[in-house]
């Protein structure tokens, strides 16, 4: 990441990147999910951030700990999971998450499948959600790296004006009220929306994020 007290750069962040998938993390095949979300990040935000990556198997206590560890001690602000929302057996990501949030938000579950059901009818098998905990916000995701992009998003028309705004257009606004790092995004790729009252001046685009390991 990118010096936060530089010049004319706003403060950085830490974004948790949780790809979850027994057959990704076994090895059996090479995790899309990951890299899928580092590259929307890189082009979406302006604000400087550093990813803390976890590839980890369908397994609701480790994802629990993952959860937590990248919360409580790694200090992200936001964490973003990919995999296991699906009706299967082995599908436990949104179980964890609930487990491991103090307070629900709906919202985004309801607009990710709005989105996805724009596309395919099975939308309504998902089970996303979103979650607080302190003051980081964690929100599950689909598993494709398409569908990562069109929930993160929204819907386009031909002209690029959105049709079914995606979801992180909510997210910064929901950082700032539980006190989380401003953060700013390119309006190219993803507006974000906050009340006058809340939106700070502009700040120059700082180098691209590092993500760790």
């Amino acid at each position: 990441m990118s010096n936060p007290e530089s010049a004319g750069a706003s403060p950085g962040i830490r974004i948790g990147l949780v790809s979850i998938s027994d057959r990704a993390s076994g090895g059996v095949y090479q995790d899309q999910g990951i890299p899928a979300l580092q590259e929307w990040l890189s082009r979406a935000l302006r604000t400087p951030f550093e990813s803390v990556a976890r590839l980890i198997p369908d397994e609701r206590p480790l994802i629990e700990r993952t959860l937590i560890e990248l919360v409580d001690e790694a200090g992200c602000s936001l964490v973003l999971t990919t995999g296991g929302t699906g009706p299967a057996l082995r599908d436990v990501t949104p179980e964890a998450t609930l487990a491991v949030g103090h307070k629900e938000m709906p919202g985004f579950g309801e607009q990710m499948r709005q989105i996805s059901l724009n596309f395919v009818p099975t939308a309504i098998l998902s089970r996303q959600v979103a979650v607080i905990r302190g003051a980081a916000l964690i929100i599950n995701l689909p598993g494709q790296p398409k569908s990562i992009r069109e929930t993160l998003e929204g819907v386009k028309d031909e002209l690029g004006h959105p049709k079914v705004h995606g979801i992180f257009a909510a997210v910064p606004y929901c950082l700032d009220l539980i006190g989380a790092p401003y953060l700013e995004t390119d309006e190219a790729v993803c507006k974000a929306f906050r009340p006058k009252s809340a939106v700070r001046p502009a700040t120059s685009r700082s180098a691209p994020a590092r993500p760790e390991p």
